[in-house]
């Protein structure tokens, strides 16, 4: 049984304490939200010739970038903004969108890294994909194939982007060229505050469950001694006791009684050089009357006057017979 508690108390500790880790970093990075929950950050300032800043595939490069960004009971917003106001957000399938600015240059970001401060954008070269027509720029304002749109602003949760390849265009409300954006993003994740607190509250659990099981001291083993019933009172001197009724009941201040003379036997038979005491000493007790070191005293028989000299000196006097009728 000590065998298993050592090693269910070691599984709980590898599964408590990465739990533990996980759930102190949730909680640090919460520290970093505003009072509503919510995280926000600032881009770069992107610049680009052309009309429009695209990401091809939205849900593709959240979870490249921020796979946390993906889960449920979450929601994105992105504030853009021109130097000459709120631009223009869109959220369209991606072929549509390819379809729709084909013939006009915009650049198409690459990736967004996570760091500390302003998060870099990476873009491609703004290059149209076939000769531009000429004519007035795209307006992006009344198209149909918007799944959503905002001028300055746009929310959307993950659930919107499964399914179907989405892209994101940024640019003017009049669509034309020479774009500068300043973009702000915000997350809000509603299940930050439970996994954080779940972990930290699974991890202490599981971590105090295998310090009980690893410094639990264990049980006391019971000895058991098999002895034949005349040798209870030798077992019983040498533990100290009158009687073996008595072990509980031990007087701390008596002396223990001097052990006796005669060893303990195992119990059943054997031959004599097999026979050793519960104690493991090799016995003392002889095993045949040659082998003790003084002859035996035994009891002197009455002493009798004999003679042999017949007839007998004198008669005993006998009873007189009794007479019966």
């Amino acid at each position: 049984m000590r065998f298993v508690r050592v090693i269910t108390g070691l599984l709980l500790l590898v599964i408590g304490i990465p739990a533990l880790f996980a759930g102190g970093g949730l909680w640090l990075v919460t520290r970093h939200a505003d009072p509503g929950g919510t995280f926000a950050a600032r881009f770069e300032t992107v610049r680009t010739p052309g009309h429009a800043v695209v990401v091809t595939d939205l849900d593709r490069l959240l979870r490249r970038e921020a796979p946390f960004a993906r889960g449920a009971q979450t929601r994105l917003r992105l504030d853009a903004r021109t130097p000459d106001g709120p631009a223009f957000v869109g959220l369209a399938p991606t072929a549509e969108v390819r379809r729709w600015l084909e013939s006009v240059p915009y650049a198409s970001v690459r990736r967004v890294a996570l760091a500390r401060g302003p998060l870099p954008v990476r873009t491609d070269p703004a290059v149209p994909a076939a000769a531009p027509t000429a004519g007035a720029a795209p307006t992006p304002l009344g198209r149909p194939f918007w799944v959503r749109e905002g001028v300055g602003t746009l929310e959307w949760s993950a659930d919107e982007l499964s399914g179907e390849s989405m892209s994101l265009v940024v640019m003017r409300p009049d669509g034309r060229a020479d774009l500068s954006l300043d973009l702000r993003a915000e997350l809000r994740a509603g299940w930050v505050g439970p996994v954080t607190w779940g972990l930290l509250a699974a991890g202490v659990l599981l971590v105090a469950c295998a310090v009980l099981l690893l410094l639990r001291p264990p049980r006391p083993r019971e000895v058991v001694f098999v002895v034949e019933p005349d040798q209870v009172p030798v077992l019983a001197g040498r533990l100290g006791v009158t009687s073996l009724s008595g072990l509980s009941a031990r007087d701390p201040d008596a002396a223990p009684p001097l052990p006796a003379v005669r060893q303990l036997a195992p119990v059943g038979s054997g031959a004599a050089e097999w026979q050793r005491s519960a104690s493991g000493v090799e016995p003392i007790r002889p095993v045949t009357l040659a082998d003790l070191d003084a002859p035996a005293r035994l009891p002197r028989p009455p002493e009798v006057a004999l003679s042999l000299a017949w007839p007998p000196t004198g008669t005993e006097p006998t009873a007189r017979p009794v007479r019966t009728d």
